[in-house]
This record gives C-alpha cells, structure tokens and sequence, in this order.
C-alpha cells in the first residue's frame, strides 16, 4: 500500500530560512527519488500552503520524514503520513 506525506509549514519560519535548508532537503529527495521510493513529490500551488509526496510505502515515507533537514530544523508545523489505495495502480 502506498503512503502520503503531507508537510504542513511553519508560518513563523521564512521562505529565507526554508531556502537556507532547502539544498540539504534536496539531496534527501534525489537519493528517495533514485532509489524508486518515492512517486511524486512537491510544494502546493501556494508553497506556504505546504507539500505533499507519494511514497511506495509507509515505511519509506517514514524514513524520509524522519531524516528530512525540515523536519529536523523545525520548519515543518506538522507532518501527516496516510496509507493510500491506488485506485490506478
């Protein structure tokens, strides 16, 4: 069963401060994405609005949650992880 992450942001951060943390986030997501374990992934049309990611598994989204420099650093309110059924798949 697949899985959805979804980053809410913490409003009291800066876009400068995501920015600051973004190219550790970024390395973070090629090696999920090269690796196959993640399908989608990125920011809402409004990026204060937060992100989402579809992963192959739960377990997968959890070990990219958990080793995310946002996360880490406090930049990410709250952090919602939901099994998924892929009607499609």
């Amino acid at each position: 069963m697949k899985a959805v992450v979804f980053y809410e942001h913490n409003t009291e951060k800066s876009m400068d401060e995501f920015m600051a943390v973004f190219p550790r986030h970024e390395v973070l997501e090629e090696e999920f994405i090269k690796s196959g374990k993640v399908l989608g992934t990125g920011a809402f049309a409004n990026p204060r609005e937060g992100a989402m990611a579809i992963f192959i598994n739960k377990e997968a989204a959890e070990e990219f949650v958990n080793g995310d420099p946002f996360v880490q650093e406090g930049l990410i309110a709250k952090v919602t992880i939901r099994e998924w059924n892929d009607e499609l798949a």
